[in-house]
């Protein structure tokens, strides 16, 4: 027979109350006798028609035990539950679950994430990074003005997305029309170059055998002619600084040609991808891209679903991505230089 409803509990409760027979309440609730003279003993005994709290099943795990694992977790961030429940024993030398880990750890507010990826970061790094936060902290926007932050970035034709979702049904997993295909390797890519500013921005600049050398790759002999005397030698003239990645420095180190300009391409202080602005300019562009129905099929097709990207982002989101160098660069002093959520 069904359980009573609260409402229906109280019900039930005021007709007895109000004097009708345990049989007409039965009946007219549709549950047994012996419910309804439970149901009346209890609100006796206890004034209300609520179940009374059960102990239900035995923790196979002490309090003590729980610290521990929370403990264990705390120190081994990575350690996966089926590897803390092998090496744990319960109450009456009971094996207890991997299931049982992760309920432990979620009383305690610890929950199985995906983690967050940065660079490597030395204690030399850090102390790098946290100098040059507090060295641009107080630049305001006429400073940063003159700052190009520039990078390159690989776009493929066939990139799995974590935001995409699907929809389907259980044991559906598999089915065609729910599986994102693609390529390995990725498929047929480009190798793009970009610069932005306040209220401007350089590019896009393709790589695909431009200058000597076979296919996308960047020479050092490719970076000089087709971006540095080409697109950043001209903004020079105006800017103080081009702040570069780490790939890009790499293209200039000693041995390979100097452009005939006096761009200053930091290298020594710059802090890392994360405070660069141009990544979250890189992810809106991908974002751009992969709203695209159909998507880009060829490297031709990419490129001009590129540059059609390009040229429909707003110029204030741009602005408001280097107005946002004084909260990157705090974050960068609160964490000591360690990895800031950007």
């Amino acid at each position: 027979m069904p359980r009573l409803t609260p409402e229906q509990r109280e019900r039930a409760v005021g007709r007895l109350s109000a004097g009708d027979d345990p049989e007409a309440v039965a009946v007219a609730f549709n549950v047994h006798l012996s419910t309804v003279y439970r149901l009346q003993q209890r609100f006796v005994n206890t004034g209300s028609t609520a179940d009374t709290q059960r102990s239900g099943r035995p923790r196979v795990t002490t309090q003590r035990q729980d610290r521990q694992i929370l403990r264990h977790h705390l120190r081994n961030r990575f350690h996966t539950a089926n590897e803390t429940a092998r090496n744990t024993v319960g109450n009456h030398q009971r094996l207890i679950s991997g299931q049982t880990i992760r309920r432990r750890l979620a009383e305690r507010d610890l929950q199985n994430c995906r983690p967050a990826r940065g660079p490597d970061l030395a204690q030399r790094h850090r102390m790098a990074r946290q100098q040059w936060a507090q060295d641009h902290i107080n630049w305001n926007w006429r400073q940063w003005r003159n700052i190009l932050f520039t990078d390159e970035s690989r776009f493929c034709i066939s990139h799995v997305d974590g935001r995409v979702r699907v929809w389907r049904r259980r044991g559906e997993r598999y089915a065609d029309d729910c599986v994102m295909e693609h390529n390995a390797q990725g498929g047929p890519n480009v190798m793009v170059w970009g610069g932005i500013g306040l209220n401007q921005f350089l590019g896009p600049v393709f790589f695909n055998n431009l200058g000597p050398g076979r296919g996308n790759g960047i020479t050092a002999q490719r970076y000089i002619d087709q971006i540095l005397q080409l697109m950043v030698c001209p903004f020079s003239r105006r800017a103080e600084t081009v702040f570069c990645s780490k790939t890009t420095l790499a293209r200039t180190q000693p041995g390979s040609p100097r452009p005939s300009c006096s761009t200053i391409l930091t290298s020594t202080s710059w802090p890392g991808p994360d405070v660069n602005p141009i990544e979250h300019f890189w992810d809106q562009l991908l974002r751009k891209v992969n709203q695209l129905r159909p998507g880009p099929r060829t490297a031709a097709e990419l490129r001009q679903a590129l540059i059609h990207a390009w040229c429909n982002i707003p110029r204030d989101a741009i602005n408001r991505l280097i107005h946002s160098m004084r909260r990157r660069c705090q974050a960068v002093i609160n964490v000591h230089g360690g990895h800031t959520p950007y």
